[in-house]
């Protein structure tokens, strides 16, 4: 049996979980190897989770929230310049954070596909959260005068879903190709003729 002495918090417990999952990969990380990591029992992290699978999507709210929901949000807050061009650079913040993700963080961005599919919810509250800060965005650019009236929040989900191919997970594997790039500003310039 293992103990140890300093307060067990969530957040520990998420770090641990964390840095597991990068070493083993979210199939074969069991929450026992969690445990270990912080010299408790494994029934003590049942307290703070009732199952590995919410463990797991906490990990992943976690790390959406850190990795790509705050980083956007400083873009999105910004008030001063061109809308158009904070709204391009919110959008290829995103699509490059996942494909940095995709190469460089396998096991992470692995669990994060993953619970796209099995925690609608959470996927959900992510995605309304990147979708107000790009109604954020528009709703500037038509106070500025910059965008032709609308409504912020309908033009930006259609923002979002336009460029889902680029963002996605389901799509990771079309990333690497050498035409995506050019795809990419198609799918821009379009999306800008519909704004301006």
């Amino acid at each position: 049996m293992t103990t140890n002495e300093l307060p067990l918090t969530k957040n520990a417990i998420l770090d641990a979980a964390e840095t597991v999952l990068r070493r083993y990969g979210p199939d074969k990380t069991s929450v026992v190897d969690i445990a270990k990591a912080l010299q408790v029992s494994h029934g003590t992290l049942y307290r703070h989770f009732a199952s590995k699978t919410a463990l797991r999507e906490a990990v992943t709210e976690r790390w959406l929230q850190s990795s790509i929901s705050i980083p956007l949000a400083k873009i999105a807050e910004q008030t001063e310049g061109s809308a158009a061009a904070q709204l391009r650079l919110w959008i290829e913040t995103l699509i490059r954070a996942k494909w940095k993700f995709a190469l460089e963080d396998a096991e992470m961005f692995g669990m994060y596909a993953a619970v796209t599919v099995s925690a609608v919810e959470i996927i959900a509250v992510h995605v309304e959260q990147l979708i107000a800060q790009l109604a954020f965005i528009i709703e500037r650019g038509m106070a500025s005068g910059e965008f032709k009236p609308g409504q912020p929040l309908a033009l930006a989900k259609a923002v979002f879903v336009a460029t889902s191919r680029f963002h996605h997970p389901s799509h990771a594997y079309e990333w690497t190709g050498e035409a995506v790039e050019a795809e990419f500003e198609s799918v821009w310039q379009l999306l800008l003729l519909g704004l301006v």
